[in-house]
């Protein structure tokens, strides 16, 4: 069965904010170091061992910096030339080979299952996350193109609303071909990924 899709394009409000919330899922945990350095500062000055007030304004303001990089590089993505293809009208054939994204009947491009990485079923629509691990691996780069690139891996996905579905039962065939491929988080892996 091929489920065929309405013709769709992606906003760049929607894929701002989701690029920016799955950034903040993967990185919260960062957020501890401008906190223990606080509370160590914290410590130091009600001990008097090293009373200081900049440091506090110091890790405030590399912490904000270090979230507006980020925020900075995802809205980036979004107004380059190279990422216009993500903004246009597609309409998505998903079968059990592939996803084809058809622009019209002569132009479009295939996306494997080995391409992708997961997906997440949001309230609304299902969220595919590209893997960039093969197209990375013969790149030479240096450690700073290496971390963005890393970075903003999350920052490659389609999104496909459960409105551009034609009918219920296309999407329940959607959702049964994700679990079954393994790429929906707590589906049990019934077939590999080719």
């Amino acid at each position: 069965m091929i489920v065929k899709t309405k013709k769709y394009a992606l906003d760049q409000k929607t894929y701002i904010n989701i690029a920016l919330r799955q950034w903040v899922k993967e990185n919260w945990k960062w957020g501890f170091v401008p906190l223990a350095l606080i509370l160590l500062n914290v410590v130091l000055n009600l001990t008097k061992a090293y009373p200081n007030y900049w440091i506090y304004i110091v890790v405030v303001v590399l912490t904000i910096l270090y979230v507006l990089f980020w925020a900075v590089q995802i809205t980036g993505i979004a107004q380059m030339e190279q990422s216009k293809a993500l903004f246009q009208k597609y309409v998505y054939e998903i079968d059990s080979r592939q996803i084809l994204m058809r622009i019209n009947a002569k132009e479009g491009g295939i996306l494997k299952w080995s391409q992708i990485d997961s997906v997440i079923k949001d309230k609304d629509a299902y969220i595919i996350f590209l893997d960039n691990s093969e197209a990375m691996a013969n790149v030479k780069a240096n450690w700073i193109a290496k971390t963005v690139t890393k970075g903003l891996s999350k920052a490659q996905f389609l999104y496909l609303p459960f409105n551009i579905f034609t009918s219920d039962n296309d999407l329940r065939f959607t959702d049964a071909l994700l679990k079954r491929k393994g790429l929906i988080p707590g589906s049990v892996t019934a077939e590999a990924v080719k």
